[in-house]
């Protein structure tokens, strides 16, 4: 993708401003798990058993039903992230009618300490409680870091090639040239920070308690995973909330066409 990317010839001449737009982001390598192989405790995967302390109690909805972990990071496993913990394990919970519920249905968990004792099984949870997920399997996962330099959908990315549009300029180029072109500000894909891809528009847009609201996570679509008709999801939280660590004020945002 866009890691170690050199601007393209035909993009040099907006290369400083263009450099203003730079984030850092976490790539995620999404790996399906066969024949339903489960992966150790602690480390980072979609679905699968969490890193539950054995002082904690295995978390419920209002109604005293289990919730299911959509989600696992252990920050110690992949790169570092201005801002983002460097240690750690962050867990999403939703119901497991995942379509039927709010946000105000999901919880978020980070447990700063990784070393304590903690539960191996978990006889509350039944298949049936997965059925309903737009995840189908358990996968492992992989980080890399990268540069990117924007994304059309993410509403802090309002760059314009002197008079044109984002889309008026990409309509010019060569094939070669757009193929180029969205390599470069590509924000779709499973990743952590940088910019949010949204199939439809970004929620944050004309929202301005919102406008400091950064990616904690992004899930998208692949052959094992489908958010609606092709959708793709985002988790976001507030930048002060991220720097003092209060996850339990993310939400959770998905979409589809």
């Amino acid at each position: 993708m866009t890691s170690h990317f050199m601007l393209p010839a035909f993009l040099k001449k907006y290369k400083s401003d263009l450099e203003k737009y730079k984030l850092d982001a976490i790539r995620i390598k999404a790996t399906p798990l066969k024949n339903g192989q489960s992966g150790p405790i602690k480390k980072s995967k979609l679905l699968g058993r969490p890193y539950l302390p054995i002082t904690l109690d295995y978390p419920l909805d209002k109604y005293g039903k289990p919730l299911v972990m959509l989600a696992q990071i252990n920050f110690g496993e992949m790169p570092p992230l201005k801002n983002y913990p460097k240690k750690g394990i962050l867990q999403v919970f939703t119901p497991p009618m995942f379509w039927d519920e709010g946000n105000e249905y999901y919880l978020y968990l980070y447990h700063k300490i990784t070393e304590q004792a903690y539960h191996k099984s978990f006889p509350i949870l039944s298949p049936e409680y997965y059925e309903m997920l737009p995840i189908d399997c358990e996968h492992k996962l992989a980080f890399s870091k990268e540069v990117e330099y924007g994304g059309p959908a993410d509403f802090r990315f309002d760059f314009s090639f002197g008079a044109k549009s984002f889309y008026d300029f990409r309509d010019e180029l060569s094939e070669k040239q757009q193929i180029e072109f969205d390599n470069l500000f590509q924000s779709s894909g499973h990743k952590i920070g940088g910019y949010a891809y949204f199939t439809q528009s970004d929620p944050r847009a004309h929202q301005p308690a919102k406008k400091d609201d950064v990616l904690l996570l992004q899930i998208d679509s692949d052959k094992e995973i489908m958010f609606g008709d092709a959708g793709i999801s985002n988790i976001f939280i507030n930048i002060e909330d991220l720097k003092k660590r209060r996850f339990e004020k993310a939400y959770f945002n998905w979409d589809c066409a």
